[in-house]
């Protein structure tokens, strides 16, 4: 089942307090950045948080579980509603989280 994109909006909106949120369409889901970091992943209609144990004691509910088969298990937030909580877990999550790695870039043969 693939995700609503007005609920991938509103996802995106309320994290928006903790920088520039975008998202992009992988399988029918979608992946979560800030600032062009991943750090999240909303499967079916659910939030799911890049787990870090500086992020865990913020957690109101720490549920684990995969956001689909096969995928190692992320903090899964239900608690979508309140715009401050979510844009101080994308903030400690980010900061937890190693920056991205430079993208290769690809060499012309000739």
């Amino acid at each position: 089942m693939a995700s609503n994109k007005d609920f991938v909006q509103y996802i995106a909106d309320q994290c928006a307090g903790a920088g520039e949120i975008t998202t992009r369409k992988m399988f029918g889901d979608y992946a979560v950045y800030c600032e062009g970091k991943l750090f999240a992943l909303i499967c079916d209609d659910r939030f799911y948080l890049k787990p870090t144990e500086q992020v865990r004691s913020l957690l109101r509910n720490a549920c684990l579980q995969p956001p689909y088969d096969g995928a190692k298990d992320y903090f899964l937030i239900t608690d979508v509603d309140d715009r401050d909580y979510l844009s101080m877990l994308v903030t400690a999550t980010c900061k937890a989280l190693p920056d991205a790695k430079p993208k290769k870039t690809k060499k012309n043969s000739t």
